[in-house]
């Protein structure tokens, strides 16, 4: 039972047992399926005493779908809540949750918790196999689209630096998406970016990476995620909403963390790449500089 709970989406497995559940049990799984953007904060106390029923009830009802417990099973309406929830839906509950005299208070923290929990959960093992496998990769591309877009272009930009090797997949319509990577083949990386809404491009190029052969590694939220299950490998960072808008904040050091290992595995191109371009910067006046005689 347990493992029914860990590879379907809690919404779906409710909705494909309702015929199965007591009286009781459907007060409790139709009050989930309805407000499901309101379940993941209420205690089996509170939810009990709305639907009425017992607070015991809640706790069973949460091991019948073969959670842990109570707490459990609200992890898992919340993830779904984020895969689910339209952009104004997202702000709706948001309001609910803080008031706006602490709103940066509230962001910052989340921030926070997001890096610390991420850090957390990432294993060291999964860390190093994707550092290796880009390193040795013979091309490397990068896909992320609408909020996730900002993360692959700071990810190929800085990558760029270290390997020659590097394509950004631009993915203005789906004829254009599978033109960049058409000649994706085996020896070859592609690096997935998504979190919740999980877009469906993202998804499709996966799928067309592994049946060239490439070995492809997703970045993204949790490893049940459509983006992680359909990757080789996976690095998962936390990106809890605040309000309609995406945190990219432990996504983002996730990614710098890749780029220090990279660059320390491949420190002698990247030393004699970057005397280089500091010539060319130089001669071409890209930077200004600041205290410099004259000036």
């Amino acid at each position: 039972m347990k493992g029914l709970a860990e590879n379907k989406n809690v919404l779906h497995l409710i909705q494909s047992r309702m015929s199965d559940f007591s009286k009781s049990q459907k007060k409790i799984a139709a009050y989930i399926l309805e407000r499901y953007d309101e379940a993941p904060f209420v205690t089996a106390a509170k939810l009990g005493q709305t639907v009425g029923v017992s607070e015991s009830t809640v706790v069973r009802f949460a091991s019948e779908l073969g959670y842990g417990g109570y707490p459990e099973m609200q992890k898992a309406i919340g993830e779904a809540m984020r895969s689910q929830l339209t952009a104004a839906q997202r702000v709706s509950v948001t309001s609910g949750r803080v008031e706006n005299g602490n709103v940066l208070d509230y962001v910052l923290a989340s921030d926070m918790n997001n890096i610390r929990s991420s850090l957390e959960q990432i294993k060291r093992a999964d860390f190093e196999k994707i550092v290796d496998a880009i390193v040795q990769a013979k091309n490397i591309y990068i896909l992320g689209v609408r909020s996730s877009a900002s993360l692959a272009s700071f990810f190929g930009f800085y990558l760029n630096l270290i390997s020659p090797n590097v394509r950004n997949v631009r993915a203005g319509t789906s004829s254009e998406l599978f033109e960049e990577i058409l000649r994706i083949d085996e020896g070859d990386v592609f690096i997935g970016i998504s979190f919740p809404r999980y877009s469906k491009r993202t998804l499709k190029a996966i799928d067309y990476a592994k049946s060239r052969g490439a070995t492809v590694i997703s970045i993204t939220d949790r490893p049940s995620s459509p983006i992680a299950v359909a990757a080789d490998l996976c690095l998962t960072a936390l990106s809890d909403m605040a309000s309609f808008v995406d945190s990219l904040v432990a996504p983002l050091s996730v990614i710098n963390a890749l780029l220090v290992a990279i660059s320390m595995k491949k420190q002698e191109d990247i030393v004699e790449t970057l005397e280089q371009l500091e010539q060319i910067w130089d001669e071409y006046e890209v930077y200004e500089k600041f205290g410099t005689e004259g000036k």
